[in-house]
């Protein structure tokens, strides 16, 4: 059942919300985001709400440059990142380690060959 989570940076500077059932949460083995732990999320933009912060955002794009991964300037904790998966869609990519209150071993993740792509 999806539910409206709260979630940011380390230093508290970045904050959101999004709106998930945290069904899907990928690992991914890419080069990316095997150095940086991530575990994510995809929702579409219209479940996704920048709460603080905009202006502390710096981008970092690679690869397709398809994905603005976005970080906190003052902290460098990657929460979130915007862009489109590769049909074209939308969406917000969320670090599912930044959301409030997360139990991450009673997550179930999804694999993904991010390396061979």
């Amino acid at each position: 059942m999806a539910r409206t989570f709260s979630g940011g940076c380390h230093c508290g500077a970045v904050r959101f919300e999004a709106v998930s059932d945290l069904e899907t949460v990928i690992e991914c083995n890419c080069s990316h985001c095997k150095a940086k732990g991530f575990l994510l999320t995809f929702v579409p933009p219209e479940n996704f709400k920048l709460v603080s912060g905009d202006d502390n955002l710096t981008d970092y794009r690679f690869n397709t440059h398809n994905i603005s991964h976005l970080f906190c300037k003052t902290c460098g904790v990657q929460s979130f990142g915007r862009g489109q998966t590769p049909s074209g869609m939308k969406m917000a990519a969320i670090n599912v380690r930044c959301l409030d209150d997360i139990d991450l071993g009673a997550l179930t993740l999804t694999q993904v060959d991010g390396k061979s792509f």
